[in-house]
């Protein structure tokens, strides 16, 4: 048997030794070696030694299983009385948009905004000469018809007579009168056409129909007007109002005369009562909010309309259902809706997190509002509540209870 061992001096050249005292063997080279070895059939082997220990080192481990720690929260119900503020805006109690009733070019403004008007004062006028005509040519077609309606009831007289003496037919008579009648109507008709002339006359001339306050004139002298287009803006009204928006899940408790608390940024230091007066039965279009407007209980020459406004409104504790406040961060959202995972079945620190749908109500002081889908007790993932499924194992440490 020969050993091969490589050269001291050349570690590439190879020597065989045989195993018992012969004579040593001439070196040779790897590559010389190989192809002996590949020719003798001992290549074969050396390739499958190969292979079955690449398949040893591609053998795939199993990890373990992760168990995630959570934190959560064991939430229960809101009591006593509860305050929201919203934003809203202030308005008049009272606003009027003036317009002519007829179309036509103005050519006298009397008024400026901030003015202040008196019911009956004159607030512009229109060209008239339109209108005039109008007039003129009722009035030239009245006096015609009455000169025919005198003229058919002299005929009928006249026919009459001669019937009475039975000198006329009796279709004569009847044509006479049926004449007479016309002329009469045809002179009523007319009279209305001026009666109505007159009045379209009327309307070039426009006045205030309210005390109040000009609040926008926006038309200027010889524009011209189509019917129903505003003149001026009048506010009125002892009181003023604000308006506010209302999100969809709060509207329903909201009822006629309940108590707000009004605060304007421009009036610092003061708090005004007020109470609700009408409440809005579909949403502002483009949001998902409903109006509902605040009625102020006494008045302050201050508050100007369009003037921002903080309205605080205050609900009892019997107000809607029961409410619960989580961190929002807790409230995980996709494509079926927002929900929350709630610990069930713990057990030595281990526990099984489920999905929950929720309903959220306002973001309050100390949290978000949930208005439905949990219940008094209920443990809500509050950390890590992205990084969990359905159905997982969840491991809640001691310093993680809340």
């Amino acid at each position: 048997m020969k050993t091969l061992f490589a050269s001291r001096t050349n570690p590439s050249l190879w020597r065989c030794r045989p195993s018992g005292h012969g004579m040593p063997c001439p070196y040779i080279t790897p590559a010389r070696f190989f192809r002996g070895l590949y020719r003798s059939g001992g290549f074969a082997l050396m390739t499958a030694l190969t292979l079955g220990f690449t398949a040893c080192e591609q053998e795939v481990v199993e990890s373990p299983v992760i168990i995630r720690p959570v934190r959560y929260q064991a939430v229960t119900a809101l009591s006593g009385g509860r305050e929201r503020s919203f934003t809203g805006a202030a308005k008049a109690g009272v606003e009027s948009k003036i317009s002519f009733k007829v179309g036509g070019t103005i050519r006298e403004l009397t008024l400026k905004v901030g003015d202040r008007v008196r019911e009956g004062d004159l607030i512009a006028r229109m060209d008239p000469r339109d209108y005039e005509l109008q007039v003129e040519d009722a009035q030239a077609s009245l006096a015609q018809s009455e000169a025919q309606a005198v003229r058919a009831a002299a005929d009928f007289a006249r026919i009459r007579g001669l019937f009475e003496r039975d000198n006329s037919s009796q279709a004569d008579y009847d044509a006479a009168r049926a004449t007479r009648d016309s002329a009469r109507a045809n002179v009523r008709s007319i009279e209305k056409k001026l009666e109505t002339a007159r009045l379209r006359l009327s309307y070039t001339t426009l006045e205030s129909p309210i005390d109040g306050a000009v609040a926008d004139v926006p038309v200027e002298v010889n524009e011209n007007v189509p019917v129903g287009q505003p003149i001026a803006i009048i506010n009125a009204g002892a009181r003023p109002e604000v308006e506010v928006g209302i999100p969809e899940i709060l509207i329903r408790e909201f009822q006629p005369g309940a108590s707000a608390t009004v605060r304007f940024d421009a009036i610092p230091n003061r708090s005004l009562q007020g109470h609700v007066t009408e409440i809005g039965v579909s949403s502002t279009p483009g949001m998902t909010t409903y109006p509902v407007t605040v009625e102020l209980n006494q008045s302050d020459r201050r508050i100007l309309p369009g003037m921002s406004a903080e309205v605080t409104f205050y609900f009892g504790s019997d107000g809607g259902g029961p409410r619960y406040v989580i961190p929002p961060h807790a409230v995980v959202e996709d494509s079926d809706g927002r929900f929350v995972f709630v610990v069930s079945e713990e057990s030595q620190g281990l526990g099984i997190v489920h999905r929950r749908p929720v309903v959220v109500g306002e973001l309050v002081r100390d949290g978000l509002e949930i208005v439905d889908g949990l219940g008094g007790g209920d443990k809500v993932v509050v950390t890590g509540a992205s990084q969990v499924q359905e159905g997982q194992q969840v491991r809640v440490s001691a310093e993680f209870e809340g």
